[in-house]
């Protein structure tokens, strides 16, 4: 194998590998503008992502339910209660 030859291989399987690799990008809904910034345009499972999305805002309603539950007026009288129950085991200790 002469020199010449194995360098037009080593180009042909750069081109491939591009290709290879613009192909997968592009059945994945990935696209890439000219700076070789790369953005996700969707591959046509709208219904799928619009289920997930669903689903997703369900589990952000129940954390930022948690995360504020704080603050009901259910939180308010359970630590009203615990605070009862710590003065009276105060009295019993003294």
């Amino acid at each position: 194998m002469t020199w010449p030859l194995a360098v037009v291989i080593v180009v042909m399987m750069v081109v491939v590998g591009k290709v290879m690799s613009s192909r997968y990008r592009a059945q994945a809904g990935i696209i890439e503008d000219k700076q070789g910034n790369q953005q996700w345009v969707g591959n046509g499972n709208d219904a799928e992502t619009q289920a997930e999305v669903e689903k997703l805002r369900e589990r952000i309603k129940v954390l930022e339910r948690i995360a504020t539950e704080g603050n009901s007026l259910d939180a308010a009288e359970t630590k009203r209660i615990s605070a009862e129950i710590e003065a009276l085991r105060d009295k019993q200790a003294d």
